[in-house]
C-alpha cells in the first residue's frame, strides 16, 4: 500500500532520524495532493504534500518534504520540489506558495525562489522559518 510506505518514510525521517515525537497525522493529509518518488521495486525515496489554499496558510503550501537517507545527495529532492511546483502551477497558475522550512534547508529552498519571512521559530524543537515563493 503506497500510503503506508509514504507515511513510513515520513516517520523514518521526522520521528526517528530527527528524534521528534510529534503528531504526523494532523488531519491535513486527506485534503493534500501527494507527490512521491519510488524506485522500480516500489520503495518510496522522497515525498511531499501540497496543501490547497487555506489549509495550512491562506496561500498554497508544500510540506512534509523528505528524502530517504539512501537518496540524499542524488538530486531526488530537487526533482521532488520541481514536481511539486509543476503541480501547483498546473492546478492554480501563478499563485504564491508558503512553506515552513527547517532552517538548515534555507539555501535549498532559496534555489526554488522561496524567500524567508519573519523570525526563526521552533517547531518540535527544530529551528524553522516561514518562507514564501511569490506568484509569477
Amino acid at each position: 500500500m503506497k500510503m503506508y510506505r509514504i507515511l513510513a518514510l515520513r516517520s523514518d525521517v521526522f520521528v526517528v532520524e530527527q528524534n521528534c515525537a510529534y503528531q504526523d497525522l494532523d488531519g491535513k493529509d486527506e485534503a493534500s495532493i501527494w507527490v512521491w518518488a519510488e524506485d522500480e521495486l516500489g520503495n518510496i525515496h522522497a515525498t511531499a504534500r501540497i496543501l490547497p489554499l487555506g489549509i495550512s496558510y491562506p496561500e498554497i503550501s508544500i510540506g512534509r518534504v523528505c528524502t530517504s537517507i539512501q537518496a540524499r545527495g542524488t538530486g531526488l529532492g530537487k526533482q521532488l520540489m520541481l514536481a511539486c511546483l509543476s503541480h501547483c502551477a498546473r492546478l492554480w497558475g501563478t499563485q504564491p506558495i508558503t512553506i515552513s522550512a527547517q532552517q538548515y534547508l534555507l539555501k535549498f529552498y532559496n534555489e526554488f525562489g522561496f524567500i524567508e519571512e519573519g523570525e526563526m521559530y521552533l517547531e518540535d524543537d527544530i529551528p524553522h522559518l516561514k518562507m514564501k515563493r511569490k506568484g509569477e
